[in-house]
């Protein structure tokens, strides 16, 4: 398996049926809210679409597959951090609509001669928070609390995002199935020496664990690696898909580490029903839900590594049962966080 850069032609009706799908799934999230909403939370709906097309048009530039790209541009907007941001001043959603089409001009500069003004243009979204969180500050508005930041205790939802909001926990990681695509596309990108997205990834990784500076509230940095994640997790079932005989090995390693992902939720969930009087019954249930979809991207997962072993491509076949597996786990978790957060 490899990682190429990709100048795929993006056709028009495919990227207006993702932004009808996308709308599609806000307005379901959404509409039962709207009644007990402002005006501002429709800012909201428009702005998590953007984002979803937002992340889709910049993972083409890695992305050959339609489907990855898809699912890529889906897991940013709709995943549980870029949902979870509802639960602070409506116009949050504008940093997270706007980082990823911020960061298509320096993608656009693949050719060689070019690749100088990537690196300035690769600052354009980190500026864009600065003077996006400046602004506010003039105009003594502040969308996020200042000293919010990201603890250790908070990666929890990493592993358990539906736990860790019941918790009231920043919510920092992604849904449970998109995490075997998560795993296998940081080893695409770590054999194909792509140092420059962990660049990114860690430059917005290490200001959310730091104090406040220049007014930003340090939570904020974490859109873009959630958005490096998201292209990362496209890459990664790409990388499923088109798994041969010789690759099957990343795959049932990949399975694996879901299965035990599984067990331990369970583990977690058979503890939290032994607290007296079931006061730890609706965690137990929660870790019960997590088992179950981690379950899920194993058995999706170990079907395509037994059919990478018996050489069977099917490719068609393989992506239903990924994207089936991905879409299930979307909406069963986005569901849960949207009415738990409205």
């Amino acid at each position: 398996m490899k990682i190429e850069s990709h100048k795929s032609k993006i056709s028009y009706a495919k990227f207006a049926a993702s932004a009808g799908i996308y709308a599609g799934f806000a307005l379901y999230l959404y509409q039962p809210h709207f009644k007990n909403s402002g005006p501002l939370q429709y800012l909201v709906v428009v702005n998590v679409c953007l984002a979803a097309m937002g992340c889709f048009l910049l993972s083409r530039r890695w992305i050959a597959s339609f489907r990855g790209s898809f699912f890529a541009g889906a897991v940013y907007g709709f995943g549980p951090f870029g949902l979870g941001l509802s639960v602070y001043h409506p116009t949050v959603s504008l940093l997270l609509a706007g980082i990823p089409w911020l960061f298509c001009p320096a993608a656009l500069c693949s050719k060689r001669k070019w690749r100088w003004v990537g690196l300035p243009l690769s600052a354009l979204p980190f500026l864009a928070i600065v003077l996006a969180f400046q602004v506010s500050a003039h105009y003594r508005l502040f969308p996020i609390p200042i000293h919010t930041k990201l603890q250790l205790a908070g990666l929890t939802g990493l592993f358990a995002p539906l736990v860790a909001l019941e918790r009231a926990m920043p919510l920092v990681g992604f849904y449970h199935v998109p995490i075997a695509a998560l795993l296998l596309g940081f080893a695409i990108l770590l054999k194909a020496h792509r140092f420059g997205i962990m660049a990114i990834f860690a430059a917005g990784t290490i200001p959310a664990f730091c104090g406040p500076f220049l007014n930003v509230s340090p939570i904020i940095w974490l859109i873009i690696p959630v958005l490096c994640c998201s292209v990362v997790i496209g890459v990664g079932m790409q990388g499923i898909v088109s798994a041969g005989y010789t690759d099957r090995k990343w795959v049932l390693i990949t399975a694996v580490i879901m299965s035990a992902l599984a067990i331990i939720a369970l583990l977690l969930a058979t503890k939290y029903y032994d607290i007296f009087a079931g006061l730890g019954a609706k965690y137990a249930r929660l870790f019960m839900q997590t088992a179950k979809m981690y379950m899920l991207g194993a058995i999706a997962v170990s079907v395509i590594f037994f059919m990478a072993r018996a050489k069977l491509r099917h490719t068609f076949l393989r992506w239903a049962i990924i994207c089936s597996a991905t879409a299930v786990d979307m909406f069963l978790g986005a569901r849960f966080i949207v009415d738990k957060i409205l």
